[in-house]
């Protein structure tokens, strides 16, 4: 008799649940996470780097390989590509990590909202939302704000980073004939 997996046995529906629930805590998110922040200095370097004929195209993809898991085989001429993508892709991993970095503090700042006096972010009084006691504002705080963004900003660094790694396979990779 073969053993059946339980996953096997669970609907559509619940595999997504499960697997919405589990992308915040997933090594991809993070990596995902690190790559798109990175991604902007990393191009910032590389383009000196292939002003000199250095290995810019190498770079760029080792990182892709590493963090978004992309598999980019190496065309042979990569100085005009690598310096390409190194410019053309500034403004497009700017916005990526202004977006990234800007929604895991939204996650951090809600969760953390009872410690914003103490770092100097307001105080938090009873008009805020969930008052009119400071329980109340740290709970709603913390559920719809911090969870709420811990819950999408996997996805949203997902569809982001997609996008990266799409750019990286257009401009670093070899093209079919």
């Amino acid at each position: 008799m073969v053993a059946t997996p339980v996953s096997a046995h669970r609907s559509p529906a619940r595999r997504f649940v499960v697997a919405f629930l589990r992308a915040p805590l997933t090594a991809d998110t993070w990596r995902r996470s690190a790559y798109a922040l990175i991604a902007l200095p990393l191009g910032v370097l590389c383009v000196p780097l292939a002003l000199v004929g250095g290995p810019a195209g190498r770079v760029q993809r080792r990182v892709a390989r590493a963090l978004l898991g992309l598999r980019v085989t190496e065309p042979a001429r990569t100085g005009v590509r690598a310096l390409a993508h190194a410019v053309l892709t500034i403004p497009v991993n700017a916005l990526v990590a202004v977006i990234t970095g800007y929604g895991w503090s939204i996650v951090l700042l809600n969760i953390a909202y009872p410690a914003r006096p103490l770092v100097g972010l307001g105080a938090g009084g009873p008009d805020d939302w969930g008052g009119p006691s400071p329980a109340g504002v740290w709970a709603f705080h913390a559920v719809v704000g911090g969870l709420g963004a811990l819950l999408l900003m996997p996805w949203i660094v997902r569809g982001l980073t997609w996008v990266q790694g799409a750019l990286v396979r257009a401009l670093l990779g070899a093209r079919a004939e």
